[in-house]
């Protein structure tokens, strides 16, 4: 299975399936995923739009509409949270384990300023003050650093830029100092050298605090600066994991081979055409019948049009899920 070892994972998922209930239809997200995030570990989530990396986690968070069927399990600390309460989970969630998202405008609340909703953090979770939840707030805003700190404070989401608000959003997520922070494509909205400054922030902050990290992105270049370990997922499922050096010098399944020789290369884009992968991702509704990358794949038979792959342990913390791996 795609896993740490479960004695030191923090948070461990098994035979996660995700599915939403749609005019009368059962329409899968997430196809029974097993993965574990160590303790301290950064570990890439990366696919295409529609693999279902987002709704993996969001179940982890029980952050799930209500036509969502969860079944599986999801283990944080070794505590079961999968069918928590509202209320328990709210003691786990923003206390212990922290999300940002990938747009935080619709993250922050537009009618409050930015050190109202960082202090509003601490006095729910950690009984604080207003007084000690605004000092720590703008210690938080120097930490991931903010510019001109004292004055963030008084300002609203609106009148911060892009990766203003994307810092803001990481700071929030650090003050009651979580075990484990997912960050749901948290530069996919900045520009380039935007988005170099907050994979670099995460960086030293997971160097500082020990906290782990999960890192969801379709751009396995973003992935590959900060993680120690890449999960590929395509159509709900896992279909590779491995050491991040590892997977970039050799991906083992064709689909990864394939996002790996997307990576934006300044050298190889003035010899041609960016490469790209061809056909589209299959919907969540289409029945699955064999490998669900087959029809893309440049390598697929009759077996894989037939018979879907189990994910099998290739040695050296490498698992794939191909008939043929390279």
């Amino acid at each position: 299975m795609s896993r740490a070892s479960e004695s030191a994972a923090v948070l461990a998922t098994e035979a996660l399936h995700v599915a939403f209930l749609r005019s009368g239809r059962t329409i899968a997200a997430v196809r029974e995923v097993s993965l574990a995030v160590g303790s301290g570990e950064c570990v890439g989530i990366v696919g295409e739009s529609g693999a279902g990396k987002t709704q993996l986690f969001m179940a982890t968070m029980g952050l799930l509409p209500k036509n969502a069927r969860v079944s599986g399990s999801v283990r944080f600390e070794d505590r079961e949270i999968l069918g928590l309460s509202r209320d328990a989970l709210n003691r786990v969630r923003g206390a212990k384990l922290a999300m940002i998202f990938q747009d935080p405008m619709v993250s922050l609340a537009p009618h409050l300023s930015i050190g109202v909703q960082l202090a509003e953090v601490l006095v729910c979770h950690r009984d604080a003050s207003w007084r000690d939840a605004e000092r720590a707030a703008l210690g938080i805003l120097e930490r991931v650093g903010l510019s001109e700190p004292k004055r963030r404070l008084r300002q609203y989401p609106h009148e911060l830029s892009g990766g203003m608000r994307q810092r803001v959003m990481i700071g929030m997520s650090l003050l009651c100092e979580p075990l484990l922070l997912i960050a749901d494509e948290p530069t996919s909205a900045l520009d380039v050298t935007v988005q170099a400054q907050i994979i670099d922030l995460l960086r030293s902050l997971r160097g500082e605090s020990g906290m782990a990290i999960a890192l969801i992105s379709h751009d396995l270049g973003v992935v590959a600066g900060l993680a120690d370990r890449i999960v590929v997922m395509y159509a709900g499922r896992i279909v590779e994991s491995a050491p991040a050096g590892g997977l970039l010098r050799h991906a083992r399944h064709p689909y990864s081979a394939l996002l790996v020789r997307c990576i934006p290369d300044v050298h190889r884009a003035r010899l041609g055409p960016m490469p790209y992968i061809p056909g589209q991702t299959p919907g969540p509704d289409e029945v699955e019948i064999g490998c669900a990358f087959a029809p893309r794949c440049p390598h697929a038979t009759d077996r894989c049009r037939a018979e879907r792959p189990r994910l099998e342990d290739l040695g050296g913390e490498v698992h794939v899920a191909c008939h043929y791996p390279l």
